[in-house]
């Protein structure tokens, strides 16, 4: 089997994905009208937005993608997927931080980030994840938001994943390890759990603004 055959075969994957589960699928995701709410995941390819677990909307798109294939049969295919959700409450309490998998390449990601490194209380997630917020923020915010069943969480995911909060956007990578269905339903289910651990940290500090829905996927305006 060819990677343009894989690459329409995963397409067709997540097409039908969307459809049985009320989801909007898009070849490549773009912007939303003029006036309306930002738009997730713009420009990216295999896009699907909506309700995509319990109580977490947003968007998905593929990520990580490489060029495979012989010279007249090439194909872009990905190595992972990226989840988004708007969350300006999150981002009022953390404005940006990144957690890495240190699993491929630990060295190259300390030499790069040591001096924005944050160190939390859990060895096993220190020794998985390196954590680092810009060097203008206090790191103190992110440790008082990871909480210890957060942490504990967060170090049993059995994949290599990526997630953090930019341009006040949640992500969250998945990297692939085969691409299925049964895949993609699992990156979802566990960006979902991010979504919704993350929501609950904020409420036990009193910081949760808005309930979970279609605001945090682009499709409506945030509440008043």
């Amino acid at each position: 089997m060819g990677a343009r055959q894989d690459a329409e075969d995963w397409a067709g994957l997540v097409r039908s994905y969307a459809e049985r589960h009320g989801l909007t699928y898009e070849p490549v995701g773009g912007l939303n009208p003029k006036d309306g709410p930002p738009a997730l995941c713009v420009g990216g390819t295999n896009r699907i937005t909506g309700q995509l677990d319990e109580e977490f909307w947003g968007a998905c798109c593929d990520a990580d993608e490489e060029e495979r294939g012989r010279l007249f049969a090439k194909a872009v295919l990905p190595g992972a997927v990226l989840a988004k959700a708007h969350m300006p409450d999150l981002a009022a309490v953390v404005p940006a931080f990144n957690v890495e998998s240190v699993e491929r390449n630990p060295e190259e990601l300390v030499l790069q980030r040591v001096s924005r490194k944050v160190e939390f209380e859990s060895i096993d997630f220190n020794r998985r994840f390196l954590a680092t917020v810009p060097r203008e923020y206090d790191p103190i915010a992110l440790r008082e938001l990871f909480s210890p069943g957060f942490l504990d969480w967060a170090t049993g995911i059995h994949n290599e994943v990526d997630f953090g909060i930019n341009d006040r956007q949640l992500w969250f990578l998945w990297r692939l390890r085969e691409r299925s269905e049964a895949e993609l339903r699992e990156a979802l289910r566990q960006a979902g759990e991010l979504f919704r651990r993350l929501r609950w940290e904020l409420e036990e500090h009193g910081k949760a603004t808005y309930p979970p829905g279609p605001w945090n996927a682009g499709l409506k305006a945030f509440p008043a």
